[in-house]
């Protein structure tokens, strides 16, 4: 069955998931099937209302710890049932070797959506998964100018094959070993939802080069950012979608890589006294999941107090320095922010 209408719905840090959506109309504009880009941060679930079957409906999400990130499953949790077909895609982390393109993990992403929308009387027409730059300089130098221009080029003519095969009534799935591939990491992104995002949010300060614009807090794609002591606050609300560090004009938002080894370090020893004197004082807690959950709980705790003391020793000079230039996104050798080719956040 041909579609006459696609709605597209993404989630957007640094633009890779905008543009994989403009691609997709441009294969809607090929096959004269109508379109809308929607992007959810702008979007009440409550006003959606429901469609024609010939309407095919797409979403499209970066990854975040091999999953969609908490602001795409609660929009998809939140969508109103339906009987609709439905595509998924996401944007996830390529590279090159040469000419090879070493693809990214799609993991968990669309398994848990996928369970979702059946739920909801859904079923599933396509799966794409996009290969595009990664933007989590936070974790990995930035790339090079060929490589990002050379993903860009490759998947966009990609993207606009597989829309115009959805849109015609075809039904296209990633492969059998992709499937068995991200099956086997699925269990991470349970981790990195759990923790590993708190975790994360707390890596992001702003240097003195910050020049009170607001751009990032009022940009924030989750609220995540707010105002302390006049200079940008990172809340574990923070989903790292990258838009503040690639969007900022000064460039002063940076991740504190030598405060979070040190942190590291520090935690790990608090922990420990922590349940000598508990084992010793009350009551063993026994090695298992119980200890696991604890110790995940006082690291985010610790996590929390010692960021809030950073970013109040940030005024002072010799401390900022020092958190400056102990963070590897501050040097050149770590490449440059990314931001999508062509498309813009501000």
């Amino acid at each position: 069955m041909a579609y006459q209408k696609l709605k597209i719905y993404y989630f957007s840090g640094t633009g890779n998931s905008k543009n994989v959506a403009t691609w997709m109309s441009l294969a809607a504009e090929k096959n004269k099937a109508e379109c809308s880009i929607n992007n959810i941060g702008a979007i009440d679930c409550d006003q959606i209302m429901s469609e024609p079957a010939d309407t095919l409906f797409v979403f499209v999400s970066p990854v975040h710890g091999f999953n969609y990130p908490p602001v795409m499953l609660k929009f998809i949790t939140r969508f109103p049932k339906g009987s609709n077909r439905v595509v998924l895609m996401d944007t996830r982390a390529g590279m090159l070797i040469g000419n090879f393109n070493l693809p990214g993990l799609s993991g968990a992403a669309f398994l848990f959506s996928s369970l979702i929308l059946k739920i909801k009387g859904y079923s599933i027409a396509g799966i794409k998964p996009v290969d595009l730059p990664s933007n989590w300089i936070s974790i990995h130098p930035g790339l090079n100018e060929r490589t990002v221009i050379n993903l860009h080029n490759r998947h966009k003519a990609k993207v606009i094959d597989f829309g115009e095969a959805v849109l015609s009534g075809k039904k296209v799935y990633i492969s059998l070993p992709e499937f068995i591939i991200d099956l086997i990491i699925a269990p991470i992104s349970i981790l990195y939802y759990l923790a590993g995002r708190f975790f994360f949010a707390k890596t992001f300060y702003t240097s003195r080069d910050c020049n009170d614009c607001d751009i990032c807090v009022k940009n924030c794609p989750v609220k995540a950012i707010i105002k302390i002591d006049n200079r940008p606050f990172w809340t574990f609300k923070c989903e790292s979608c990258m838009r503040c560090m690639s969007n900022c004009p000064q460039k002063s938002i940076e991740t504190a890589h030598g405060f979070i080894i040190s942190y590291c370090l520090f935690s790990s020893v608090l922990t420990g006294l922590f349940f000598y004197f508990f084992d010793n004082l009350l009551f063993i807690i026994p090695d298992g999941f119980i200890r696991f959950i604890l110790e995940t709980a006082l690291f985010l705790l610790f996590l929390g107090i010692f960021h809030f003391i950073v970013h109040y020793l940030i005024r002072f000079r010799f401390f900022e320095r020092l958190i400056v230039y102990t963070s590897l996104t501050k040097y050149k050798f770590w490449g440059k922010r990314y931001k999508a080719l062509n498309e813009p956040i501000l």
